[in-house]
């Protein structure tokens, strides 16, 4: 079971591959950037903060209760299919656990519906929207395995080009929506459950046409299923408190935001956590690659290459984030403008301090999978769960009114814990992952500042310019466009003289680009 496969005998490309691997994906991940923004522009002016919060609320507490069940077997899943990707056995061992966790979400819902606590649980929710929330966090954390799949198998290109698909036919569908005046709550879930089915079918051909097809009828033996058994609770056990004290606290925050803030106070919180997510696409698109490079180096014993892999990319990433979150910050209101529309002006402050999110959560994620990779989940749940811990009262005070000694800040509020909160256990993760990599951490801290610092300043100023161009300054569309244009050159040019600012040399520019 614990058999290791050489990256040449597994199938595995090589390493050499992954910067080209990766520039496609975020090529693509550009493409559907645009895509996605228009679909995002779409579903708040079609659905209302009203009716578009109670989506983020019931989506969010789905999303947590699977990935409490989940207790990082997912990536453990991918890790492991990484290294040996032609084990069948593991899809299928994987795959009874998904049937088991559906199986736990249907009791979930059976008993809170029997003993009347699901009006408790999910305020001002009808039974059957919780019920198509369900199924949609089910299907999300299934379109997560496929994706992770087909990256292990080597199946980047195929899987970006059927996500790119799902982002096509989603456009449309939501504009049809749009159009007929069929967009409402009911009719949303639907939409999502036609899209995601679309991308399941479509990466399920792509690992039959592969070779990767699994036939289910095989089954387990008794030893196998104990193996399995005893390879993922290894990995994993560390995580379920890890995994407990983040669905309690994940569920509290929005459950405090729902019941001190509202429906419409949730449809802020929502349309800026969105907007932060969009910020995300292009860099999150790397997270499995550099996963699976960090489980192939680690299991060869060679730190060298992972501390490699750790220089060359993690900043890089940090600081396409960057370019994104600073920019949208800056323009937060013409954002919500082209995005929620004048119902949402009321989110401009949490949309303004969200952005900043994804900044770090790609630190976060990427720095994360370094302990992932290794093994280290004990470190990993410990750092989380202090930081998640200290975060509770800090969302109570934030979130209460005033009558209850808090400062009633609603989704502003929330948005300022979470970043926060995710700077801090970022910068902590890094701490470790320095000192395992034997890399500096103060070069790392630094750059993080500034590269922040002059990304804000050149969009401060490109805004302000723009905004004061006496011909153009009431066509909010046009200044948007035109100070993304120009910043976007100014960015270039400083990274042309300046590299450091995505942590590289002249150097690793080069080795990016050379073509083995």
């Amino acid at each position: 079971m614990e058999q290791r496969q050489s990256p040449a005998a597994a199938g595995v490309r090589p390493v050499d591959s992954l910067h080209r691997r990766y520039f496609f994906k975020l090529a693509t991940g550009f493409v559907g950037l645009g895509l996605s923004l228009v679909t995002q522009a779409i579903i708040p002016r079609g659905l209302g903060p009203r009716a578009y919060g109670d989506f983020a609320f019931l989506s969010n507490f789905f999303t947590q209760v699977v990935s409490f069940l989940d207790t990082g077997t997912s990536t453990g899943f991918f890790t492991k299919l990484s290294q040996r990707p032609r084990e069948s056995g593991l899809v299928v061992f994987y795959g009874y656990f998904v049937g088991l966790v559906a199986l736990l979400i249907a009791g979930l819902l059976v008993v809170s519906q029997a003993t009347g606590a699901w009006a408790h649980i999910w305020p001002g929710q009808s039974l059957g929207i919780v019920y198509l929330a369900a199924v949609w966090g089910l299907l999300a954390w299934l379109v997560k395995l496929a994706t992770m799949m087909a990256d292990a198998q080597g199946l980047t290109v195929q899987s970006e080009l059927a996500a790119m698909g799902q982002k096509v036919l989603g456009l449309a569908l939501i504009a049809l929506l749009f159009g007929l005046h069929w967009l409402r709550l009911t009719s949303f879930f639907f939409y999502h459950y036609v899209i995601m089915g679309f991308f399941l079918a479509a990466v399920a051909l792509l690992l039959r046409r592969a070779g990767h097809g699994v036939g289910w009828r095989q089954g387990l033996s008794g030893a196998e299923v104990r193996g399995y058994l005893r390879e993922f609770y290894h990995y994993s056990h560390p995580l379920f408190l890890y995994a407990l004290v983040g669905l309690v606290t994940g569920l509290l925050d929005r459950w405090l935001l729902q019941v001190f803030g509202g429906s419409v106070e949730q449809g802020f919180y929502g349309l800026s956590y969105q907007i932060g997510v969009l910020c995300f696409l292009c860099t999150s698109a790397m997270t499995p690659l550099l996963t699976r490079e960090f489980a192939i180096a680690f299991g060869a014993r060679d730190l060298a290459q992972m501390a490699r892999l750790f220089r060359r990319y993690i900043p890089l990433l940090y600081g396409v984030a960057a370019y994104f979150g600073c920019f949208l910050a800056v323009q937060a209101d013409k954002v919500i403008y082209l995005m929620g529309g004048k119902h949402f002006q009321g989110a401009h402050l949490a949309v303004a301090i969200m952005v900043f999110y994804p900044i770090h959560q790609t630190y976060g994620q990427l720095s994360g999978s370094v302990f992932l990779a290794t093994g280290d989940t004990a470190r990993f749940r410990n750092i989380g769960i202090i930081f998640m811990l200290l975060g509770l009262p800090l969302t109570y005070v934030l979130l209460a009114p005033g009558s209850m000694l808090g400062l009633n800040a609603g989704a502003t509020g929330l948005a300022v814990k979470m970043v926060l909160l995710q700077i801090l256990v970022v910068n902590v993760q890094l701490y470790f992952n320095a000192r395992l990599l034997t890399l500096r951490f103060w070069r790392y801290v630094g750059h993080q500042v500034g590269c922040l610092g002059s990304f804000l300043a050149v969009a401060t100023i490109v805004t302000l310019m723009v905004d004061k161009f006496p011909l153009f300054s009431s066509n909010i569309i046009f200044n948007f466009f035109l100070a993304g244009i120009l910043y976007t050159i100014i960015i270039i040019i400083l990274f042309y003289f300046y590299p450091r600012l995505l942590g590289l040399s002249k150097e690793d520019v080069w080795g990016i680009f050379k073509v083995s």
